[in-house]
């Protein structure tokens, strides 16, 4: 009997290849727990394959091919589900947040991703790759604008950023590319389409000094953590290990302005910067 058609590369990917995964695994009349043991993932990997939260790497996919009876199907495919616009440190994570409803983030000493505008982020891919053509780093900031246009819904996912006082203070750019940023980051809070925290320099040492986190959570598939450093993050389905970093956001929201006051200071200091400019 021939095998599966290749995946048309015009739809989703990866939602395609999590639908053809479910079907594969219960044709064999395995659980996702069952199917998981056999490959030595957790149960939940295999929901977030399925659910297309997760990617499908090589490897991976020639033993689902071998497990399940399904010929080279998944290993035909896997590449076509893996194209991505961004690093490959953060592509998983950006195809996630793309599902995700609800978006969770501490950013250390940048504005988080989803809230930048075009010329903050054009200063910060650049400040990254300073001898870059100026095409790439357009097509950065493209990408970037893109996932952003998440928040166009009025309702989801809901975003709740905590942002370190440095990501304020630091000017990236120009006094006037971090008027236009904090303003952005005002309005969103101001049409409660985000809720912002401002974690201030007084609030002393907390959990999450040395990096950046993002919790996602999905309708249909278990939690993930984004754990980010310098070119380099991971991404995270354990749960225990979700748990442990959900306390750490949770600490960290306590130890942050309130939203109400946040707005303030974001406000202030966008202010500064205008004066500054004008100056």
């Amino acid at each position: 009997m021939p095998g599966p058609k290749d995946l048309d590369p015009s739809s989703s990917p990866r939602a395609l290849l999590g639908a053809e995964l479910r079907h594969a695994r219960e044709k064999a009349g395995l659980s996702q727990e069952e199917l998981g043991q056999r490959l030595f993932v957790s149960g939940s990997f295999i929901g977030q394959l399925e659910a297309g939260t997760r990617r499908m790497q090589p490897d991976f996919a020639r033993m689902l091919d071998e497990v399940l009876g399904t010929e080279d199907f998944f290993a035909r495919n896997c590449t076509a589900a893996a194209r991505s616009r961004y690093p490959e440190h953060f592509a998983e994570a950006a195809e996630a947040e793309a599902r995700a409803t609800a978006v969770r983030e501490y950013a250390s000493m940048l504005i988080p991703g989803l809230l930048q505008t075009p010329g903050y982020t054009r200063a910060v891919c650049r400040a990254y790759q300073p001898t870059a053509a100026e095409e790439a780093i357009d097509e950065l900031v493209a990408a970037r604008m893109e996932r952003a246009r998440i928040l166009d819904d009025p309702t989801k996912p809901m975003l709740w950023a905590v942002i370190d006082e440095a990501a304020l203070r630091r000017v990236t750019g120009e006094a006037e590319v971090m008027a236009e940023a904090l303003r952005h980051i005002a309005d969103l809070a101001r049409r409660n389409r985000a809720i912002v925290q401002v974690l201030p320099f007084e609030a002393g040492a907390h959990p999450a000094m040395q990096g950046s986190l993002k919790l996602m959570d999905f309708d249909d598939a278990p939690p993930l953590v984004y754990l980010e450093g310098v070119d380099t993050g991971r991404l995270e389905d354990d749960p225990a290990t979700v748990a442990h970093y959900r306390l750490y956001y949770e600490l960290l929201t306590a130890s942050a302005f309130s939203a109400k006051k946040s707005l303030s200071v974001i406000e202030a200091v966008a202010q500064n910067y205008a004066h500054e400019e004008h100056s």
